[in-house]
């Protein structure tokens, strides 16, 4: 579907965008629309290229073929679409949410995020998600006139309120409401809708894939899981003749398809119920119209408490978190006690008073690849014994 393509009118129309926080930048460079803009600011940025080594659920992953941020942003991007696609909503918008939800992840994923709220506690904490339009608005800096990406004020309410409205935003979430009035009580557009639960669909499935691949998951051992079941049962009946061991693939593609389904027929009975005829009433439903069916919202909670306690909590994931946490905690203390040790443009925008140091040392360490952040360990700190495959 291109650009101007049939959409529903409670799709998201780049023509009617609320527009940039810089008015005066324009962007009349060639056909592209508001959103496809934003998407491509996104791609090009910065801090999406450091995405490509930062952990999705292996830490510092020295496999070529375990996911990381940046595989898994594309494909929360690929579900997106197809979704948005089918929904008749606006595909630029949805891909660009997608290919950003994640920029705002510090150095190993959700143990980094949890050691720098640790050590940022006292001057407001760190949230990853508050942490996305931080750096979208402020840090990223190509442009010569304004800092950020000046992204239209539709993609930045959908990165802060794609789960749904926020009552009590962190201090940077907090921030970025004050500068750019996001209305932050209110549910976001139906693209935002779409990329949250695309993100779910994507590490849902994906996970099981490394998982099994990574030898801390067995087939068996998630038939468990009755949603896994059924799809293990739909998929073994279509080839009788195929190993077992060559169906795991399948698997994952039987079972985001079965959620992706499941999600549109849900949805399209949501919006036809909601009677919405443009994307104000979307905001104001009161409720999320993008959703899984009951049956399938529990089935999905129930992988996902499997996933908690035989993957993301397995004994050789928590060595890791414990050493990634070692080694966030340590680049704190280390810059905190010396900002000198920061490099030369990060000690030169350095604020004389808290809570502005605090955070910007945070700004620093979360913008770290993992293996930046191990080297940087290593340089200020000094060694660290790592675990096996770390």
């Amino acid at each position: 579907m291109s650009g101007t393509s049939h959409r529903a009118p409670w799709a998201s129309d780049p023509a009617r965008s609320r527009g940039r926080l810089h008015r005066e930048d324009v962007g009349d460079r060639g056909p592209r629309d508001a959103f496809q803009r934003d998407r491509d600011r996104i791609i090009h940025s910065i801090s999406f290229r450091r995405l490509r080594h930062k952990t999705q659920v292996f830490l510092a992953p020295d496999g070529d073929h375990f996911r990381v941020r940046l595989t898994h942003s594309l494909e929360v991007a690929q579900i997106g679409r197809t979704i948005a696609r089918t929904l008749e909503l606006n595909e630029d918008l949805t891909e660009a949410l997608c290919l950003a939800h994640d920029i705002g992840h510090p150095p190993f994923g959700h143990a980094g995020e949890d050691a720098l709220r640790a050590a940022t506690h006292a001057r407001g904490g760190f949230d990853h998600n508050g942490h996305t339009l931080r750096t979208l608005m402020r840090i990223e800096r190509p442009y010569p006139r304004w800092p950020g990406l000046n992204l239209t004020w539709e993609t930045l309410e959908g990165l802060a309120k794609h789960n749904g409205p926020v009552r009590r935003p962190g201090w940077a979430l907090a921030e970025a409401d004050a500068e750019a009035a996001l209305a932050l009580e209110t549910h976001a557009s139906l693209e935002a809708q779409v990329a949250a639960l695309a993100d779910d669909i994507a590490y849902d499935n994906h996970d099981i894939d490394d998982g099994l691949r990574a030898g801390l998951l067995t087939l068996d051992q998630i038939m468990a899981v009755p949603l896994v079941a059924q799809g293990w049962g739909r998929v073994e009946s279509r080839f009788t003749d195929v190993p077992r061991a060559r169906l795991a693939g399948e698997l994952i593609r039987s079972q985001i398809g079965a959620m992706v389904n499941d999600l549109i027929a849900e949805s399209r009975r949501r919006i036809d119920a909601a009677g919405v005829t443009n994307v104000e009433e979307v905001r104001a439903a009161g409720r999320a119209l993008i959703a899984f069916s009951p049956e399938m919202a529990a089935a999905e909670r129930e992988l996902k408490r499997f996933m908690y306690a035989n993957l993301y909590h397995h004994p050789r994931q928590l060595a890791a978190a414990e050493a990634a946490a070692q080694v966030v905690a340590g680049l704190f203390a280390a810059y905190r006690d010396d900002p000198a040790r920061l490099p030369d443009e990060w000690r030169a925008r350095l604020p004389e008073d808290e809570p502005g140091i605090t955070r910007h040392i945070a700004d620093f360490i979360a913008g770290m690849t993992d293996r930046y952040a191990i080297a940087r360990y290593r340089e200020v700190v000094g060694a660290i014994d790592l675990p096996e495959g770390f």
